[in-house]
């Protein structure tokens, strides 16, 4: 017989025509009963190896044991310490904690993320933030994604007055491209109601370049600027027919969705195309699944074990009947005054680039068109940097946002920071990087010491980090 300590207690989810068929979440919350179950499957490892792949460091090893000690509301307490977009990401983030839980090397790993969840959910997480002792120093954060709110957080609850600007009316970038079925739309909300009582401004609809420049919030008396814009402008197939009606991006998409504008689903039996191998890509599939009668096919250039999209994603896909087409390369869009098709070529690995990876290499007399009246486009995206001045000396080459060159991601213009991240708690880990580095850079300035973050619900003294953590949170 196997040992139960590696079979993961199951979450509830819905059935495949359920889920098919609405926006509706997928997953459930555990019990009680449940949640406690599958914390005591933990070992509670020496080296926690779950906490040092998070990218923010959370304590995940502190609030399962703590869960399976029925202990919920203190669980909730660990879990907001580090981390107050908690109700978004205990449904959305990719657990990487996850891949390295060492239960995962014969059976299923802790579920983590839906411990997190059950702490939030079973516990007492209405709480409010504590800002320790006002600087009366003001930080100005441009955009309002995850890496801008992180950082306004980690200033916030250090005294210091934070504005954060953002472009669209909305706040939460990266978040509000998340799909219905994994968000169902007010965690943002109840994660942005435990700042009520730190000095944090939102003011929303305002751009860089056109409202406000770096340059003229640091003569408005802040003292550091920190540029999250993160990278929201969807990267173009460059091939002829893109300009045709019925092609979307996938952002285009997703926001339209969440935010009901939906043009995707005005019309049954749709015919679609997603184009890219993403997290992004099957989002945009499986919500484009859900319309009446649609029937969606995603097309991605390389091998199946080579898409970039989760595992979870690419088995929610294919469970929601999506179809997929591996080892082909768009050729060009066809139509006249719609969209009716998209001509794609076989591609094969050829010889290997300076990388060690092999080019792929189109084969002769392998095209085909693929019927569709409408294409959408997931192939990354990059960063809208046109309000922000040259001066800065961003760097763009590397990673699809703008980022410092210093060590510290200060630009070349003192007192202005840029960074950000790939994933939803990637850019958060960032945006507390740069709002260690604003702190340290205004103490230098203002020749006092550099002290870590005070608690967050104002205990006297921060514990110290247990054995074997560190990462983000625990830097000065």
């Amino acid at each position: 017989m196997g040992d139960s300590r590696y079979d993961r207690t199951q979450i509830p989810e819905e059935s495949k025509a359920e889920r098919s068929a609405a926006f509706g979440e997928i997953l459930h919350s555990y019990t009680k009963e449940e949640a406690i179950l599958e914390a005591q499957r933990c070992l509670q490892c020496q080296m926690p190896f779950c906490v040092q792949a998070c990218p923010i460091t959370q304590d995940c090893r502190g609030y399962i044991s703590l869960i399976a000690q029925d202990k919920f509301d203190e669980a909730a307490v660990l879990t907001l310490r580090d981390n107050p977009l908690a109700s978004v990401l205990c449904k959305t983030c990719y657990h990487y904690c996850e891949e390295d839980c060492v239960m995962g090397a014969k059976g299923l790993p802790i579920a983590i993320r839906h411990l997190k969840r059950a702490a939030l959910e079973l516990g007492n997480s209405s709480l409010l933030f504590v800002a320790s002792a006002p600087k009366n120093e003001r930080v100005a954060v441009i955009g309002g994604g995850p890496a801008g709110l992180m950082a306004a957080w980690e200033l916030g609850v250090r005294g210091y007055g934070v504005t954060v600007y953002e472009e669209q009316p909305f706040l939460g970038g990266q978040v509000d491209t998340i799909p219905k079925y994994h968000l169902s739309g007010d965690e943002l909300d109840t994660d942005l109601g435990r700042f009520k009582n730190l000095d944090v401004t939102f003011r929303t609809g305002q751009k860089a370049g056109v409202d406000f420049t770096p340059e003229s919030l640091l003569k408005d008396g802040y003292l550091a600027v920190y540029v999250a814009v993160g990278a929201s402008d969807p990267r173009a197939l460059g091939i002829p027919g893109e300009q045709l009606p019925g092609v979307f991006s996938a952002i285009q998409v997703l926001l339209a969705m969440n935010k009901g504008a939906q043009p995707l689903l005005g019309r049954e039996g749709r015919k679609v195309v997603v184009v890219g191998g993403g997290d992004v890509a099957l989002d945009a599939a499986r919500s484009a699944a859900r319309m009446p009668r649609a029937d969606v096919t995603v097309v991605y250039r390389k091998a199946k074990a080579d898409m970039p999209a989760g595992e979870e994603e690419v088995e929610g896909g294919e469970i929601e009947g999506v179809q997929f087409l591996f080892q082909r390369t768009p050729l060009r869009i066809v139509g006249t005054t719609q969209v009716t098709g998209l001509v794609v070529q076989t591609v094969a690995p050829g010889p290997v680039d300076a990388t060690g990876k092999p080019n792929l290499v189109p084969v002769p007399g392998s095209e085909e068109t693929i019927a569709c009246d409408t294409v959408i486009v997931a192939v990354g995206e990059t960063s809208d940097v046109a309000g922000l001045p040259a001066e800065l000396n961003l760097s763009l080459t590397t990673h699809p946002w703008p980022q410092g060159r210093k060590e510290d991601w200060m630009t070349d213009i003192e007192g202005v920071f840029a960074s950000g991240g790939k994933s939803v708690v990637y850019a958060m880990a960032a945006g507390t990087a740069a709002a260690n580095a604003i702190d340290a850079y205004i103490a230098r300035k203002k020749g006092r010491p550099v002290v870590l973050r005070p608690d967050p619900f104002g205990a006297p003294e921060r514990a110290p980090p247990p054995v074997g953590y560190g990462g983000p949170s625990w830097h000065l």
